[in-house]
C-alpha cells in the first residue's frame, strides 16, 4: 500500500507544480526579464535627486492600522482584483522615492493607540495613550492636567501661515486620528459634551466636536460624526431611530456656518456631488451618524468614497495661492476591520486608500506638493504560510497543518477569530475564507484584536521628501513636514520656492508632434 500512497502524493505534487507554472508569466522564467527589471530600477535610483525647494502644499495620508503585512497583502489584492496573480503589482505608495520607518510607541505604553500616535505625527510631540493634542504631562481622563500642556498641529500652523486646511476621513471626524489636528483633550472618547465626566465639566474642558469648530478654522471637513454635532432633540436625516447626542442644545453645524462666505454643509452623496469647488471655500460633509461604512459595503449612491472626498477637498483647497494642508485618513475602516479579525474588510479599505493616493497625484504637482503616506500603528495581522504564486489573499495554504486541517495564509495573533473548541479548531477552505464576514483564525481569544507594536513605514515624495530616511521617532514626521513648508518653528528655513510648472501630457504630445513635423520638413 505504501507505493500507492507514494504515487498519489507524487501526483498531487505534480498537480501543484502545474498550477504553479500556470500562474507564472512566461517572461519571468528567463534571466533577461529580471536583469532588465534590475537595470531599470537602478537607472531610476541613479536619477533620484532631492527636491530642495519649498513645499507649497502638504498632504498627509494616514492608513490607520496599516502595518507592513497589510501593505503587502493589499498590493497583492489590488493585482488580483485586476485579474493578475498580484505579487508583481505595485501600489501607488510603492512608487514614492523616499522611505523610512517610524517607531510608534506612546510615552507610557509599548503598544500605542491612535490618539497618542496622532499627537506625535501631527504635532511633533509624543504623548500618552488615549490623549490628544497634549504632551505627556497630561494624564488620561484628568481634564485639569490639560491646561498648559497643549501642543499645536501642523494643520494649525499651516492655517496660521495663511494656507487653506482640510480633514478627510472614513471615520467620525471627531475620532482620534483626525481630531489631533485641532483638539486638545485628556481623553479621545470625549466626542461631545454628553461624554464629559463631572471633573472635566467643572474644570472647563470642552468636548472634541466643540473644539472642531472653535479651535482652528478648517476649510474642508469630510467624514462621519453627525450625531455629535446636533442636540438630542434633532432627528438624524437618514436614520429615523437616531438623534443627536449633545445635551447643551447647540447645533454645531449652524455655528460653523455662521459668518462664513461660500460655505456649505452636506450629508448625502447627491448634495456632495452638487458642490462646485470653484465657488465653495468652506465645506462640511458628514455622511453617517458615526463612522462611514466600509468600502466593501458602501452604497455608492448615498455615500462618497474616500477618493471622491479627497478629490473634492483638493479642488477647494488648491484655490489658495499660499497653498494648503490636507489630512486624508482611512482610519477606522482599515483599523476597525483588523480589530474585527476580518482581513477582507481591512484590505479592501487599503486598496481604496491607495486609489485615493493615486488620484491625489493626478491633481497635484510633485514639484510643489509634499505627499507623505504612513500609518499610526500596525496590527497583529500576519500574512504567510505555504502558498503558490497567485494564491488568493484570503485563501488557504497549499499544505495542511499538523492537526491535518487547512489554514489561511492571512491570520491574526489574537482576537475574535479564536475558534478552538474541545482542543481543536475548525477546518477551512477557500469558499469559507473568502466570505465577507469571515474572521481569520487566532490563537488567543479577545473580543477585539489588538494593535501591533512594530515599526510602520513612511512613504514620501515631493519637496524635501528626502528628509524621510532611516528609522525615526514617529514625532519626526510633523517636524519634517513643517520644515518642508517653512512653518513654525521652521519659518526661517529659507527654502526657495519652485516656480516650475508641469506641462500637461496632451500639450507635451502636441509639442512633440510639432517638433517632429518641423524636423521632417527640413
Amino acid at each position: 500500500m505504501a507505493w500507492k500512497h507514494k504515487i498519489i502524493f507524487t501526483g498531487l505534487l505534480s498537480l501543484i507544480s502545474v498550477q504553479w507554472a500556470l500562474s507564472v508569466p512566461e517572461e519571468e522564467l528567463h534571466a533577461s526579464y529580471w536583469n532588465n527589471k534590475g537595470r531599470q530600477a537602478l537607472h531610476t535610483a541613479l536619477n533620484v535627486e532631492p527636491n530642495i525647494h519649498l513645499a507649497k502644499n502638504l498632504i498627509l495620508f494616514l492608513g490607520d492600522g496599516m502595518g507592513v503585512p497589510t501593505v503587502t497583502a493589499a498590493r497583492i489584492l489590488k493585482g488580483q482584483l485586476a485579474g493578475k496573480s498580484g505579487e508583481e503589482t505595485s501600489l501607488v505608495m510603492d512608487t514614492f522615492p523616499h522611505l523610512a520607518l517610524s517607531k510608534t510607541y506612546n510615552v507610557d505604553q509599548q503598544m500605542p493607540d491612535s490618539a497618542g500616535t496622532a499627537t506625535a505625527y501631527l504635532c511633533g510631540v509624543k504623548a500618552n495613550y488615549g490623549t490628544l493634542g497634549v504632551s505627556a504631562s497630561t494624564t488620561r481622563y484628568n481634564c485639569s492636567t490639560t491646561f498648559g500642556n497643549e501642543v499645536e498641529s501642523v494643520l494649525h500652523r499651516a492655517k496660521r501661515a495663511g494656507k487653506s486646511v482640510g480633514i478627510v476621513t472614513t471615520t467620525r471626524v471627531q475620532h482620534a486620528s483626525p481630531s489631533a489636528n485641532y483638539a486638545h483633550s485628556a481623553d479621545r472618547g470625549w466626542y461631545d459634551d454628553s461624554d464629559l465626566p463631572a471633573e472635566a465639566v467643572q474644570n472647563g474642558c470642552r468636548d472634541i466636536a466643540y473644539q472642531l469648530i472653535n479651535n482652528t478654522e478648517i476649510n474642508v471637513i469630510l467624514g462621519g460624526g453627525r450625531q455629535y454635532m446636533f442636540p438630542t432633540t434633532v432627528q438624524d436625516p437618514e436614520y429615523p431611530t437616531v438623534k443627536g447626542s449633545r445635551i447643551d442644545g447647540q447645533d454645531l453645524v449652524q455655528e460653523w456656518l455662521k459668518n462664513k462666505k461660500n460655505a456649505k454643509y452636506v450629508w448625502n452623496k447627491a448634495d456632495f456631488d452638487a458642490v462646485n469647488p470653484s465657488n465653495t471655500d468652506f465645506l462640511m460633509g458628514l455622511f453617517e451618524p458615526r463612522d462611514c461604512r466600509y468600502e466593501l459595503e458602501r452604497d455608492a449612491s448615498t455615500d462618497p468614497s474616500l477618493t471622491e472626498m479627497m478629490e473634492k477637498a483638493v479642488k477647494i483647497l488648491s484655490k489658495n495661492e499660499k497653498g494648503f494642508y490636507l489630512f486624508v485618513e482611512d482610519d477606522g475602516r482599515i483599523d476597525h476591520g483588523h480589530h474585527r479579525g476580518n482581513a477582507k474588510r481591512a484590505l479592501y479599505e487599503t486598496v481604496e486608500f491607495d486609489r485615493a493616493i493615486g488620484r491625489a497625484a493626478e491633481l497635484t504637482s510633485e514639484l510643489d506638493t509634499m505627499t507623505v503616506v504612513t500609518a499610526d500603528h500596525s496590527h497583529v495581522f500576519a500574512f504567510g504560510g505555504y502558498s503558490a504564486r497567485g494564491n488568493s489573499v484570503f485563501g488557504v495554504s497549499r499544505e495542511v497543518a499538523d492537526d491535518n486541517k487547512n489554514f489561511t495564509t492571512a491570520v491574526y495573533g489574537n482576537g475574535p477569530g479564536y475558534q478552538i473548541a474541545n482542543g481543536t479548531r475548525p477546518d477551512v477552505n477557500d469558499s469559507v475564507s473568502s466570505d465577507n464576514e469571515y474572521r481569520q483564525q487566532a490563537p488567543v481569544p479577545l473580543g477585539s484584536e489588538t494593535h501591533g507594536i512594530e515599526d510602520v513605514a513612511i512613504f514620501a515624495k515631493g519637496p524635501m521628501s528626502h528628509l524621510f530616511h532611516g528609522v525615526q521617532e514617529q514625532s519626526y514626521i510633523a517636524h519634517a513636514m513643517a520644515y518642508a513648508a517653512c512653518l513654525e518653528p521652521y519659518v526661517d528655513c529659507k527654502l526657495p520656492p519652485n516656480h516650475a510648472r508641469l506641462i500637461h501630457p496632451s500639450l507635451l504630445l502636441l509639442l512633440m508632434g510639432l517638433l517632429f513635423l518641423s524636423l521632417c520638413s527640413v
